[in-house]
């Protein structure tokens, strides 16, 4: 049976002439796991918004949304809130109380549960999903990963039929992030709750989709199941959505298209269906002329030095842990850092320190002269203050002192194809819009050196290559970026060197290859596809350009 049937729903936000959802229709089953995707802007959380009553937007309507058979408006308003929970992007916007057990409790005491009902179920909840030590803890003094599993904890005490989830792990490291898609899988399965996830790892969430909605421009452009989306993106020759796939499916079209898997078996979709059929076709034959090591012989070009950290330590409170030991790092002149790590490690700490925005308690850091720091951070809303795009970037040349602003400004928002966003409000963008107006501020003002804080946070794969074209290039013009990120699989592919921070300091460094190479959780989908026969390949270039027939 239908849980949610959407009929030719179009939907305009005010002052608009381009329809947000055109002419959509859709119907999920009971007990589906269904996977929204597309790029930055096309629709995902609108759509997903017009699911639950209460985030509706406001703007020009038309269409219907039943919800088992009722329309939506016409659902009871404690029915609507119980039946459909909705967990949003950032965890910081959904929590209300200042204590965990408070924030569980909160959702419960609107609907007017008995104190026996309550207790009895924070008590079933906090078990199963570990939160114990957590309860009596003030809601800042825990993890972004921590944060979102008590957003979904909180809506899951209402025991909901229908979970929405938009972009639920944008901001988790990779470790948390497949321990939250796996939980949320493991209540599909074995609560035969019905799931309807907007998201941009889709190397972690495809494999666990029983159908996929591609959305573009507002309306759907494919809907179909993992392998047969696969099959249609692929035989589109004129197709542009193939990063949407997840990278083992990427190397298997790649090599049948390369005659050089010759077995004509369904498209793998994880690295287990890949290491079967790998090994069935005989493993990878590689060319030896190709696996020279150019890496080494950057490992031993003259760098030129543009700042360091000399054992810096930090804490935030007094009698407060330190959150940075003793940490020491090189940042050199033109290279590409890629800094990764679990949350609350203290990469945004190390970050803000070397952009001047906070200052060692220990150490020090040690900047060239006339050097100037760009600081992008992960959250694009703290750099709007204007009504509209074009209005931020005119009041940015007039900070930064630029010459030939309108030229400059014009440049920046071609490279990051911002131009048609100029006439909008920055809070009516989409995440990955917003972070990509945020980048054009920080670009005005010419920095040397640009510090990124999850640059490709809530980012489509198109919108990911584009970043990292804009990222090259302006590495090849002068500028050095150091990028803290939780993005593996874009840190392998683009940054010249990576470094490990944990507890405190860095505990290793060295270029992509030799860094992704022999880690187990930190590293790509492909080198745990091929590590047997390519150990240090990361990325599906990588295996084609080794792979012999």
């Amino acid at each position: 049976m239908e849980i949610i049937r959407v009929d030719q729903l179009s939907f305009y936000y005010p002052d608009t002439q381009a329809a947000a959802l055109d002419n959509v229709s859709l119907s999920v089953k009971k007990g589906d796991f269904v996977v929204l995707c597309g790029a930055s802007g096309c629709g995902k959380t609108t759509l997903l918004r017009h699911l639950k009553q209460e985030a509706q937007p406001t703007g020009k309507r038309s269409g219907s949304v039943l919800f088992n058979g009722i329309p939506l408006g016409e659902l009871p308003a404690v029915a609507a809130a119980e039946q459909i929970g909705m967990v949003f992007q950032n965890p910081e916007n959904q929590i209300v109380m200042d204590q965990v057990w408070h924030e569980l409790a909160f959702s419960m005491e609107n609907i007017g549960y008995a104190q026996a009902v309550m207790r009895k179920r924070l008590a079933e909840m906090s078990h199963f999903f570990g939160l114990e030590d957590l309860l009596y803890k003030s809601v800042h003094e825990i993890s972004g990963g921590q944060k979102q599993l008590i957003n979904l904890a909180s809506v899951l005490l209402l025991q909901p039929k229908l979970l929405l989830l938009d972009e639920p792990t944008s901001q988790l490291d990779p470790v948390a992030a497949r321990d939250f898609l796996q939980l949320i899988y493991r209540l599909n399965q074995e609560m035969s709750m019905t799931v309807i996830i907007s998201e941009h790892r889709l190397e972690d969430v495809i494999p666990l989709a029983d159908r996929i909605i591609m959305l573009d421009g507002g309306r759907v452009k494919y809907d179909a199941e993992p392998r047969e989306l696969c099959r249609l993106i692929s035989s589109d020759d004129a197709s542009t959505d193939l990063p949407y796939l997840p990278s083992v499916s990427k190397l298997y079209l790649s090599a049948e298209s390369a005659r050089l898997s010759p077995n004509a078996i369904e498209i793998p979709l994880t690295v287990r269906e890949g290491k079967q059929w790998l090994a069935g076709i005989g493993g990878i034959q590689s060319d030896p002329a190709m696996q020279a090591d150019e890496l080494t012989n950057k490992r031993n070009e003259k760098k030129e030095l543009l700042l360091a950290c000399e054992e810096m330590t930090f804490k935030y409170e007094k009698d407060g842990p330190e959150v940075l030991k003793k940490l020491s790092l090189n940042v050199y002149k033109h290279e590409f850092l890629a800094v990764l790590g679990g949350n609350g490690t203290g990469k945004t700490t190390m970050l803000q320190m070397m952009a001047g925005l906070l200052k060692p308690q220990r150490g020090r850091l040690k900047r060239e002269k006339g050097v100037k720091v760009g600081y992008l951070a992960q959250n694009p809303l703290l750099y709007f203050s204007f009504d509209t795009v074009e209005e931020e970037l005119q009041r940015m040349a007039d900070y930064a002192g630029l010459a030939e602003r309108e030229h400059k400004i014009a440049s920046v928002a071609a490279a990051l194809q911002i131009a048609d966003l100029m006439p909008k409000h920055p809070y009516d963008l989409s995440g990955g819009e917003q972070q990509r107006a945020a980048l054009a501020l920080v670009l005005l003002g010419e920095p040397d050196i640009l510090c990124l804080d999850e640059p490709t946070k809530g980012l489509d794969p198109i919108a990911k290559q584009r970043t990292a074209e804009l990222l090259q290039q302006l590495c090849r013009s002068g500028k050095t970026i150091v990028m803290v990120t939780h993005d593996i699989e874009f840190a392998a592919e683009h940054a010249s060197r990576c470094a490990m921070l944990f507890d405190g300091a860095i505990s290793a460094e060295a270029a992509p290859a030799p860094f992704f190479g022999t880690n187990y959780f930190y590293t790509t989908a492909i080198n745990r596809t091929v590590r047997e026969w390519l150990p240090e390949a990361l990325t599906t270039g990588d295996v084609m350009d080794q792979w012999v027939k």
